[in-house]
């Protein structure tokens, strides 16, 4: 009995120090966030609150919420085991938080900032820095310029790059290491560089101001990495599944579609997830080969939107910079489970 009483001791002992360290890390990582968070806090303060001090007042309110809540939240993940009680506890904080954060925000909260949405143009009730109105476009068209530029490179590149991909893994060639050497190469190279290059290239062949033409840049710049990551992927992939499914009958083009593509999916969500964020954030390009407000992306909008009005109105700049980081916010949300899980030549991600 002294013996088991010392061995129950040692586990309780064991338990609460690993209860303090585990609490400690979730505070350290909890504090080290906030240099990130804060920014895009503020941001959503201003959208929702505007310019005054209740910006302000929302901003530190819901960090004093937030911040605890959290905190609460990790130590229950720590000290209560998985199952029911652990679920209603964390539903009664999350009812508690939700309480003080209406307390404390509810009446600085409106959406007057969000008018873009519904206001077509937005120039009659907004002044420069000259005193004067801006014909600003529909928000909706630049966000629908945006979406067809990153969908369109994206299915490019997820195209192209499988493909090939699976080409550089699955054959030898002459040449094939000076092709994956010049990939790297053609990755790390400052694409800042390349501005005048492809201003002239795109103004001799004739689609200056088209968004066909910002499409075909991403397109280039994102290959070369697109199509690496591919290799990398193909190469996990046992050759024998598909020598297997080609001696059952299948075409060398069936096994690649039916066995073979089937165990790259992460990967190609990956590259497409990522080229689908490069062509939505796309700025410097877009600002140089888009002239025309009719087809102006998010990023030009809100650029302009900012140098136009950030002196008056910088609550609505907010508000569309909110609007912008949504799409990404949400893809991210959908995508992470199979992200986290990737694997690229056999190293887990």
């Amino acid at each position: 009995m002294p013996e088991a009483a010392a061995w129950a001791d040692l586990a309780a002992r064991t338990r609460r120090r690993r209860l303090l360290v585990d609490a400690t890390l979730w505070t350290f990582l909890l504090l080290g966030s906030l240099p990130i968070l804060v920014p895009y806090l503020w941001l959503l303060t201003v959208a929702l609150s505007g310019r005054t001090g209740a910006s302000t007042t929302v901003l530190w309110g819901t960090l004093a919420v937030l911040f605890p809540a959290l905190l609460a939240w990790s130590l229950i993940r720590l000290a209560l085991p998985e199952g029911r009680g652990q679920r209603r506890t964390e539903w009664a904080l999350a009812a508690i938080a939700l309480f003080g954060l209406a307390i404390v925000t509810g009446p600085h909260l409106h959406l007057d900032n969000w008018r873009f949405l519904w206001n077509p143009l937005i120039a009659d009730s907004l002044k420069g820095a000259s005193g004067v109105g801006t014909k600003f476009p529909s928000v909706w068209s630049a966000f629908f310029n945006s979406l067809l530029i990153a969908s369109a490179q994206m299915v490019m590149v997820v195209t192209v790059a499988t493909l090939a991909g699976y080409y550089l893994s699955r054959f030898a060639f002459g040449g094939r290491e000076a092709y994956l050497q010049g990939l790297l190469v053609l990755h790390a190279f400052p694409a800042m560089t390349l501005v005048i290059p492809i201003f002239l290239l795109v103004y001799w062949a004739g689609l200056l101001d088209t968004r066909l033409s910002v499409i075909l840049v991403i397109v280039a710049l994102e290959l070369p990495f697109a199509i690496f990551v591919m290799k990398g992927f193909f190469d996990a992939v046992p050759w024998e599944i598909e020598m297997s499914a080609m001696a059952d009958g299948c075409s060398r083009r069936r096994a690649f579609l039916l066995v073979v593509l089937p165990q790259v999916k992460v990967g190609v969500l990956a590259v497409a997830v990522f080229a689908f964020l490069r062509g939505w954030e796309e700025y410097v390009f877009t600002r140089t080969l888009l002239i025309e407000k009719a087809n102006w992306t998010m990023s030009l909008y809100l650029f302009w939107m900012r140098e136009d009005v950030m002196g008056t109105d910088y609550a609505m700049v907010s508000a569309i910079g909110v609007f912008y980081v949504i799409p990404s916010i949400v893809l991210y949300t959908a995508t992470q489970k199979y992200l986290t899980q990737m694997t690229i030549g056999g190293i887990k991600g």
